[in-house]
């Protein structure tokens, strides 16, 4: 079946009462539009137009990126006109997959029901209930149950609105019938616009079946006009995250408190505590625990290891049997290979700590390669930038490196090397021997300390 989507995101979202454009809203931690984008790329349809218009620029330059068609609706004139403008990019012999781009959560596996209900000779329309349906098209049925109408609730009677079957505005049909059905709807209603859905009645008009596909979920279909329904749509989104993990066997300690925003994929055992945050494309795996207030982005982390409370990763890769925290930071570019530890008040940038090496407290690596089975001492910095340049440290295997030392890249500390406490070292230190650098401690007899004037 050849495919061709239109995904309209034309409208402002006033009600967001936000200067970005409704559809680069986020959600989970990506526009709305993106998610819509991305589920119909699953579908591999020949064309995707989008309709724009309020913020357009905005909008084309948050998705440079994608192999879109552009089509500019500059004046609002309603539904109905925003896909006129996108046929003439449409295959002629298509079906015609409409869709909305603040409708995000909908999936591949509702909309493949309504392209082949479509076929080549029906118009299909994705429907479901709603307890409250307040802001949405009502689907009007005979007495049969055959669809007669879609009313918006501006131009609907009392009798109408108190029905709960409402159009999610997500529609499919031949293109042939669409474009000749386009040419007939009229501004007739009491927002003066050409609706979309005017053209259920051209379809009962030449005879045209009209099928109602359901969506079991209504979550899924249900579109975002303000921050409420945003929040709404987040936590719905998360939900469906979180069941999934759940079913893989994954441990979370509070469903409700860990937010997905990218792709999390987990081994055995592992287990989430609370109010973690995964963003970009992470990897946990067997038996690794996070621990509460963590954030991990575009990182990967091997098998055993524990991430004590606190710890922020970012880009970052972490081996095997380590552990990392509480108050922990990896940024981008850390490599931790396995059995490596990193205490509270840890920070560790475009560095590589080797098998087993522990850097405990208060501390800083900077541009580093450290050895296997090294320790650093607590308030230990590598000092490696000059102000213009980055340089690097070297540490290798086996060295030791004293509390409150200053490293003043570029330096190299050989192997089995010992630094002692307090030490600025700005010379390479030999392998196997102490290396100490302190001023020679003098006593004052007689200082007083000095008092406020009365």
């Amino acid at each position: 079946m050849d495919v061709s989507v239109v995904i309209l995101a034309v409208g402002q979202g006033k009600r967001m009462c936000s200067d970005l454009p409704k559809v680069l809203q986020p959600l989970a931690g990506r526009p709305l539009l993106s998610h819509v984008i991305g589920t119909v790329r699953s579908l591999h349809p020949a064309h995707i137009c989008v309709v724009y218009g309020h913020g357009g620029d905005r909008v084309k330059a948050a998705f440079a990126e994608e192999d879109l068609v552009w089509v500019l609706q500059a004046e609002q004139l309603g539904t109905g006109h925003a896909v006129l403008q996108a046929l003439p990019h449409v295959g002629q012999d298509a079906v015609v997959l409409i869709l909305c781009g603040d409708v995000p959560l909908v999936q591949a596996a509702t909309i493949v029901p309504l392209m082949a209900a479509a076929g080549s000779d029906k118009l299909a329309i994705l429907t479901t209930n709603l307890v409250d349906p307040s802001g949405y098209g009502r689907i009007v049925r005979d007495i049969a149950g055959h669809v007669t109408a879609i009313i918006e609730e501006k131009d609907a009677t009392d009798e109408q609105k108190s029905i709960t079957e409402i159009n999610t505005g997500l529609m499919a049909c031949p293109a042939r019938l669409l474009a000749a059905w386009l040419q007939r709807i009229r501004p007739d209603n009491a927002q003066g616009e050409y609706y979309l859905t005017d053209i259920v009645g051209c379809a009962i008009e030449d005879g045209v079946s009209v099928v109602p596909i359901g969506a079991d979920r209504p979550e899924e279909v249900l579109g975002i006009n303000d921050k409420k329904q945003l929040a709404e749509a987040e936590r719905n989104y998360q939900a469906t995250v979180v069941d999934a993990l759940l079913q893989q066997g994954v441990t979370i300690i509070d469903p409700q408190r860990v937010d997905v925003r990218g792709s999390l994929t987990c081994g055995r055992d592992v287990v989430i505590d609370i109010n973690t945050i995964f963003t970009g494309d992470v990897v946990l795996g067997d038996g690794v625990q996070v621990g509460a207030n963590t954030i991990i982005s575009n990182s990967s982390v091997g098998p055993g290891t524990t991430i004590l409370p606190n710890c922020i990763l970012d880009q970052s890769t972490i081996g095997a049997a380590c552990e990392i925290g509480p108050f922990s930071r990896t940024r981008p570019g850390a490599e931790l290979q396995d059995g490596a530890k990193l205490g509270n008040f840890v920070e560790i940038k475009k560095s590589r700590i080797g098998k087993g090496s522990k850097v405990n407290h208060l501390t800083y690596i900077g541009d580093a390669t450290i050895g296997e089975q090294v320790n650093v001492g607590a308030g230990t910095i590598t000092c490696n930038y000059d102000g213009a340049n980055k340089h690097r440290t070297i540490i290798g295997d086996g060295a030791f490196i004293g509390s409150g030392v200053e490293l003043v890249a570029p330096i190299t500390i050989g192997a089995g090397a010992t630094i002692g406490a307090g030490a600025t070292v700005s010379k390479d230190a030999p392998a196997g021997e102490l290396t100490v650098e302190r001023v020679r401690q003098k006593v004052i007899k007689g200082w007083e300390r000095p008092t406020k004037k009365l």
